[in-house]
C-alpha cells in the first residue's frame, strides 16, 4: 500500500484538529505517513499514532521553520521524490495552500485547493475531491491527472475517526537551498488566547456584521453558550468593531463548521463565499430581503439584541 504524505500541523508539539482529519482522509487513500517540522515531535508523537499514523518523518533542522514556506515546499519535494506517494495532504490554511502550490510546481504534480472531501476511486481507481469553487457558487468533483496528487484540505472536511498507528519515526537530512532563505522571519508572537476555538477548525461558528452596530456582546454570549467561535464580517472589521483576523469572507478566513450563525449579516457575495460550505446555516436579520435569507437552512427576521440574548438563555437552560 502506497504512503500518502500528510503535513502535520501544530504549535510546539500540540497537534492540532486539522491533522486529525487529514490522518483520517489518508487512511481512505493509503498508509498515512506524517511529516513532522519543528520541535515538540515526542510531544505529537501519541497524538499522530491515535489516528493511524504508521510513520513519521522528522524535520529538526532550525532553518526550515526560521524562513517562510520556501523551505517547507522543499523538504515536502524531497520526500515525494523519495517515497513516491499517492498523495500528499496539506491543510488549506494561507500558508498550507501556499506550501501546496510550490510542492506541485517543484514536482511537475497536479494541484486541488480547498478540497471539502477527499476519496479513493472505486477498485484502486483515481482518487476523486470535491471542491467549492467560484466564491462558493459551484461545486465540482476533480481528479488530479500529473503527477502526485498535492490537495489542500480545508478544515472540517472529515470527522477524526482514531485508528492505532505505529509512528515509526525518520529523521530527514535536510538542509534549505540559498534560495529558501530569500526570506527570514525576524519575529513571532504567540497569539493573544481567547478561551474560544480557533476560527478556521471550530464546529460552530457566530458572527456579527453591520447589524451589530459595533457592539459584539449578543455575538459573543451566544458564541461562549455554543463553545463557538466568533467571526466578523468585512463591513464589521473595516468599521474597528472587531479584529481583522476574526473576518470570515472571500478576504478574509475560511470556514466550513457544523453550524455557522450569521447575525446582522446582509449575505454579500464577499462574505458567503467564506462561508458557504457550512454544514448548517443559520441567519438572523431584520430585513427579510437580505441576500443571505437565500443561503440559509433557517431563518430568524427579527433584532439580533432581541434574538440573540433568548437564544442564549435557552441554550444556557438546557446544559442545566
Amino acid at each position: 500500500m502506497a504512503e500518502v504524505l500528510v503535513l502535520v500541523d501544530h504549535i510546539d508539539g500540540s497537534v492540532r484538529k486539522t491533522t486529525s482529519e487529514l490522518l483520517t482522509i489518508a487512511r481512505r487513500l493509503g498508509e498515512p505517513s506524517a511529516v513532522y517540522i519543528g520541535d515538540g515531535f515526542d510531544t505529537a508523537r501519541e497524538s499522530l499514532a491515535k489516528f493511524g499514523a504508521e510513520k513519521a518523518y522528522r524535520v529538526e533542522s532550525p532553518e526550515v521553520l526560521d524562513h517562510l514556506v520556501v523551505p517547507q515546499a522543499e523538504v515536502l519535494a524531497q520526500l515525494v521524490a523519495d517515497t513516491a506517494p499517492a498523495a500528499v495532504l496539506i491543510p488549506a490554511s494561507t500558508e498550507g495552500k501556499e506550501v501546496a502550490a510550490r510542492l506541485a510546481i517543484k514536482t511537475g504534480s497536479g494541484l486541488i485547493t480547498d478540497a471539502v472531501d477527499v476519496q479513493a476511486g472505486e477498485g484502486g481507481g483515481v482518487m476523486t475531491t470535491t471542491q467549492s469553487v467560484f466564491a462558493g457558487s459551484y461545486t465540482v468533483v476533480a481528479t488530479v491527472t500529473k503527477g502526485t496528487p498535492i490537495v489542500a484540505v480545508k478544515p472540517n472536511s472529515a470527522t477524526p475517526e482514531e485508528a492505532a498507528g505505529a509512528v515509526a519515526d525518520e529523521v530527514v537530512d535536510y538542509s534549505p537551498s540559498d534560495a529558501a532563505k530569500g526570506a527570514r522571519i525576524t519575529e513571532s508572537k504567540p497569539k493573544v488566547a481567547s478561551g474560544r476555538p480557533e476560527l478556521t477548525e471550530a464546529a460552530i461558528v457566530v458572527s456579527g456584521g453591520r447589524g451589530t452596530a459595533g457592539d459584539f456582546a449578543p455575538i459573543e454570549a451566544f458564541a461562549d453558550a455554543l463553545g463557538a467561535a466568533v467571526g466578523a464580517s468585512r463591513a464589521a472589521v473595516d468599521a474597528g468593531w472587531y479584529p481583522h483576523a476574526s473576518q470570515v469572507g472571500q478576504t478574509g478566513k475560511q470556514v466550513s463548521p457544523q453550524l455557522y450563525v450569521a447575525a446582522g449579516i446582509s449575505g454579500a457575495i464577499q462574505h458567503r463565499a467564506g462561508m458557504q460550505t457550512s454544514k448548517t446555516i443559520v441567519a438572523v436579520n431584520k430585513d427579510n430581503e437580505a441576500p443571505i435569507f437565500e443561503l440559509v437552512d433557517f431563518g430568524v427576521v427579527g433584532d439580533l439584541f432581541t434574538v440573540l440574548p433568548q437564544a442564549t438563555e435557552a441554550v444556557t437552560t438546557a446544559k442545566g
